[in-house]
């Protein structure tokens, strides 16, 4: 499907309705085949830097925005995936590092062994022949085979420390603002992860420099020694296909409490509470970290980071907002604002 550049003077209802505080550009972008709402896409405007945003339906976006709002910061919860969603897709021209293959290992044997397998099973991943729980099984080893060689390569704390500090790597513009105003409003956000929880919780004590109350990372945990040496993985091993809401019961509990956020002390049952989702990822399947909840209104926002034109057309269709070629945070954060404020804001 091809995209033309047309010039308005007018912006959307639905940017008028729910991104009021946004500065918009004249340039807008419509689907060439006719659809009633279908296929708008406007270049903003947002902190002085130029974003380009696709919002497939935006009667049933503002549908959505208007339920959320209803019912308020104490029905709402955050998913997110972490790698190329939280994080820059690219950072100085160059492809970020995801959480995993930021560990670099004292013996480099392991390094090149990790990154053979990433040779191997990557492309399985991403084969659409092979049927889902063979491909799950594929995951599984592939999963199971790192985890060895991160074991068996001795992996330490203060590697981990080490690595992330020499690492490329670093969260989109307008996270660390987007994470305090969900902990102001008492928003839990769950940060989903195939990748390594103390990787991402090493990542966040480096870059943001402070830690969030309302922030749990569901993802694969290490176990070290009284010497900090890696030992093993805690609860069940979480990959790209099953990194859901069903993790939560998959992994090893986090934390017993959940910190007196709004007075809730029991997680599990007050996440099940929250039965409005504000979900970020970079991938489709990204969209069933849900797959576990019983949400009643979800809104999913999509970052399409690269090959756009390749893949516009599916991700338009499957993400309520979509943002193009490694946005900032600010748009999900003027809506984040949005949805946790009152008609009277």
């Amino acid at each position: 499907m091809g995209y033309r550049l047309h010039h308005y003077n007018h912006i959307f209802p639905i940017c008028r309705t729910s991104f009021s505080s946004f500065r918009f550009n004249l340039r807008v972008w419509c689907c060439s085949q006719s659809g009633k709402n279908q296929g708008q896409m406007e270049q903003i405007v947002v902190n002085g830097s130029e974003t380009q945003v696709v919002v497939d339906d935006s009667n049933l976006l503002q549908k959505k925005i208007s339920a959320i709002r209803l019912g308020g910061p104490a029905k709402l919860q955050v998913i997110a995936d972490f790698d190329a969603t939280l994080t820059k897709y690219r950072i100085d021209g160059c492809r970020g590092q995801s959480s995993h293959n930021v560990v670099q290992q004292e013996d480099p044997e392991f390094n090149d062994k990790r990154q053979k397998l990433y040779e191997y099973y990557h492309p399985l991943e991403f084969d659409p022949t092979i049927p889902l729980d063979e491909k799950t099984k594929l995951m599984e080893e592939w999963w199971g085979k790192t985890h060895a060689l991160l074991i068996e390569g001795g992996v330490t704390y203060n590697g981990i420390q080490n690595s992330v500090a020499k690492a490329r790597i670093a969260f989109r513009d307008g996270v660390t603002e987007l994470l305090e105003l969900l902990e102001e409003k008492g928003v839990p956000v769950l940060i989903f992860s195939a990748g390594l929880a103390d990787i991402i919780e090493e990542v966040l004590k480096q870059k943001v420099h402070r830690s969030f109350k309302n922030v749990r990372v569901v993802s694969n945990r290490m176990v070290f020694d009284e010497n900090g040496h890696l030992q093993s993985f805690k609860g069940k091993t979480i990959h790209v296909l099953n990194k859901n809401e069903h993790a939560l019961d998959m992994a090893a509990p986090l934390h017993d409490h959940f910190d007196d956020v709004n007075g809730l002390s029991d997680e599990k049952s007050a996440l099940k509470k929250r039965t409005n989702v504000l979900l970020l990822g970079d991938h489709i399947g990204d969209l069933g970290m849900s797959v576990g909840l019983d949400y009643e209104t979800r809104i999913s926002v999509g970052f399409l980071n690269d090959r756009v034109e390749d893949s516009l057309e599916s991700y338009r269709k499957a993400f309520d907002i979509l943002y193009l070629n490694d946005s900032s945070m600010h748009g999900v954060l003027k809506l984040a604002t949005h949805l946790c404020s009152t008609e009277s804001d």
